[in-house]
C-alpha cells in the first residue's frame, strides 16, 4: 500500500519551500454544498491553491480520482505534457449522479515524483 500524504495547512507551516511542496502537491475539491439526487452534479479538483505544479517529462501528475467515501467515483489520467510543459494547476471536472442522501468526497491525486496525495473530504447534502 502505498504512503497517502494529506493536505496540511499551509499557514501553520514556517518555510516557504514546505508550504510550496505541500500546496502544489495537494487536491482540492470545488463543489456546491448540496446536490440533487439523480441530476448531474459538478466536482472540480485542482491541484494547488495558491502553487503551481510542473508538467515535466519525469515530474508530473499523473492522475485524479474523485471517490464518495470509499468508492471510486472516476478518475482523470494525464501524461507529461498535457498541459504544454509550463506549471500550472492541473484541474479535471466531474459530472457525477448522487443517488445517496450524502457524498464524502474525496480527491487522491497521483505525482511522479512525491507519491499519492489525498484533499480533505468534503460532505455534500443530497436533497430529494
Amino acid at each position: 500500500m502505498p504512503t497517502i500524504n494529506r493536505y496540511v495547512d499551509i499557514d501553520t507551516v514556517e518555510r516557504e519551500s514546505k508550504k510550496d511542496y505541500i500546496d502544489r502537491h495537494s487536491p482540492f475539491i470545488h463543489c456546491a454544498s448540496e446536490a440533487k439526487k439523480g441530476e448531474i452534479f459538478q466536482v472540480t479538483v485542482k491541484m494547488g491553491n495558491e502553487y503551481t505544479h510542473p508538467d515535466d517529462f519525469d515530474h508530473y501528475i499523473a492522475n485524479i480520482a474523485l471517490y464518495n467515501g470509499e468508492t471510486l467515483l472516476a478518475r482523470a489520467d494525464f501524461v507529461a505534457g498535457t498541459l504544454g510543459n509550463e506549471k500550472s494547476h492541473t484541474e479535471v471536472t466531474f459530472n457525477i449522479r448522487p443517488m445517496g442522501r450524502k457524498l464524502k468526497l474525496v480527491a487522491h491525486a497521483y505525482c511522479t515524483k512525491h507519491g499519492l496525495w489525498e484533499s480533505t473530504p468534503v460532505e455534500v447534502a443530497v436533497t430529494e
